[in-house]
């Protein structure tokens, strides 16, 4: 079994309830160890968008990082996730983190995620699951005292 980390978004309809369903269908084939709180977070890149929910959650899988990149991109498709403006709106969105010691450039499963050093949403609920997470050879609590400028905000239960 592989450590996974994964990110999950959603800001449309009901997106606490998006997140919980994406968690139902990804339990099918992960075993979920741990899941952050929720955290509301303005959106980035395109901003004329509703606000997100995000969490992060570490996982274990015996899926290899292809059939695991597949297998969310099944459950995206099944929630009904349909891709119009880059960043946009969307009804879920499974981002694979980092897969135990696996790394990828390509561009369909870039793996450490290229982006997520530079996102609160990504970084904050990640560092609750995970708080001496190295992200390659830098800890996750100094790439969080680097963010700056994206609002986010825990949200109570």
């Amino acid at each position: 079994m592989k450590d996974i980390y994964l990110s999950i978004g959603s800001n449309i309809g009901d997106a606490k309830k998006n997140i919980e369903r994406a968690l139902e269908l990804l339990k099918e084939k992960i075993e979920i160890i741990k899941v952050s709180s929720y955290y509301e977070t303005e959106p980035v890149g395109y901003v004329d968008q509703d606000w997100f929910i995000n969490i992060a959650l570490k996982a274990k899988t015996d899926l290899k990082p292809w059939e695991l990149l597949k297998f969310c991109q099944e459950i995206e498709n099944d929630m009904k996730r349909v891709k119009t403006v880059r960043f946009g709106p969307r009804i879920i969105d499974i981002d694979i983190l980092l897969y135990q010691d696996f790394e990828s450039t390509d561009e369909t499963l870039a793996v450490p995620h290229p982006r997520m050093k530079e996102r609160a949403f990504v970084v904050v609920p990640l560092f609750e699951v995970e708080p001496d997470l190295m992200v390659g050879d830098v800890h996750l609590k100094e790439i969080m005292d680097r963010l700056e400028g994206e609002q986010i905000r825990k949200l109570g239960d």
